[in-house]
């Protein structure tokens, strides 16, 4: 155990921001959902960043009066984080060009509303890969408070 501990410590990635990010990711404004990361092993879990302002797109529709993030956009949030992270660990020249697809998602509570001003940390780990499949646990906390939750699936493919 002390081997592996060590061994993480030394492949840990303190924080990755959104210049690497938006090398790594498709996703462009206004669904990318990740401003940076932390405390990143490679390939097995980290933790994704995102500032909640008053001026995202979602909040004109959801709702004006009562403005309350979508649970399905902390899902894709918390999926963003495994794929940075996922790709974090390929070689570098073979980190650009690829394509990510929802499998599944599974086991998904939604326990407290993420409102304008909120920070949210999704804290991510790998719980299994099988070739270009990884499955993930996913958690969302603000203020150190657990708001929701998913055990989620997707596949890594290289863009033609």
């Amino acid at each position: 155990m002390v081997e592996e501990t060590e061994k993480t410590a030394e492949n840990m990635i303190s924080e990755i921001r959104i210049d690497q990010i938006l090398k790594l990711l498709p996703h462009r404004y206004p669904f990318l959902l990740v401003d940076r990361l932390k405390e990143v092993i490679p390939g097995e879990s980290g933790i994704g960043i995102k500032n909640v302002t008053m001026n995202e797109p979602f909040f004109q529709g959801h709702f004006p009066e009562n403005p309350v993030m979508p649970g399905v956009l902390q899902i894709e949030a918390m999926a963003q984080t495994a794929g940075i992270i996922v790709l974090q660990s390929f070689p570098e020249e073979e980190r650009s060009g690829n394509g990510v697809y929802f499998m599944t998602v599974d086991e998904v509570k939604f326990r407290k509303p993420i409102l304008p001003g909120d920070v949210i940390e999704f804290h991510v780990k790998k719980e299994q890969a099988v070739r270009n499949v990884f499955k993930f646990r996913g958690e969302a906390k603000v203020d150190g408070k657990l708001v929701s939750q998913a055990i989620f699936s997707a596949m890594i493919f290289k863009k033609s």
